[in-house]
């Protein structure tokens, strides 16, 4: 279970059911960018930051609870209806959305702490997602869970996130190198909704690594 192993496996998942992740997420992705802009024009350079968390919490949990029971029913070769994917992780929201709230808030707490703490948060976190969707705990128990399960795999784990990562981040600093702000409001939409949409095939990875991860239960890296 290397990093590229796991990398090319969701690269083939990502790319073959590329047309249905499409369908499934690209228009919360676009209404949550679209969101994102009106928030950021509201309240101006000087504005409260935690508007823009506030509009995450609102759509993220949506499309990525869709996203991950998508990626669990296709994994048992199942097809199940965008339709009842999203009314599913509607029904998640208030649990999913609370879990994502303090996610985000213990990551940038550890980001702030000398960087370290922040990114040991992010890959021991990593799946507290998958956990509350798929196996129906609460916020705090998949957090816990999540901390248990990711022990002596941070390295793997952190490899495969940073893989993904590093080129968006990339991506979208030459992004804003070629159109520098004040951009267009309808190029700007679209480059935060592309950068949004392809941060999904994060998720699709950490699933990938989950499902391996998940089926070793003494945590020990025996062949699968």
């Amino acid at each position: 279970m290397n990093p590229f192993d796991v990398l090319r496996d969701s690269l083939y998942f990502f790319k073959r059911n590329l047309g249905q992740i499409v369908q499934l997420c690209l228009p919360l992705v676009i209404f949550e960018a679209f969101l994102q802009q009106m928030v950021d024009n509201t309240a101006g350079p000087d504005g409260f930051p935690g508007y823009s968390v506030i509009v995450g919490l609102l759509v993220y949990p949506l499309y990525t609870a869709a996203l991950i029971l998508f990626l669990d029913a296709r994994s048992r070769g199942e097809s199940p209806r965008i339709r009842d994917l999203l009314a599913t992780s509607a029904s998640l929201w208030p649990r999913f959305a609370l879990l994502t709230a303090l996610n985000t808030l213990l990551i940038l707490l550890g980001l702030s702490l000398y960087f370290l703490p922040g990114i040991w948060l992010m890959v021991t976190l990593a799946f507290a997602e998958y956990l509350l969707v798929l196996r129906g705990m609460g916020p705090l128990a998949a957090m816990k869970e999540s901390l248990r399960l990711t022990r002596g795999h941070f390295l793997r784990i952190l490899v495969c996130i940073l893989a993904v990562m590093a080129p968006l981040w990339l991506l979208k600093g030459a992004s804003l190198e070629m159109y520098p702000e004040p951009q267009n409001p309808v190029l700007g939409l679209l480059i935060d909704s592309a950068h949004s949409f392809l941060q999904l095939f994060t998720s699709v990875v950490l699933f990938r690594l989950f499902m391996l991860i998940s089926e070793v239960p003494d945590k020990t890296d025996r062949p699968i």
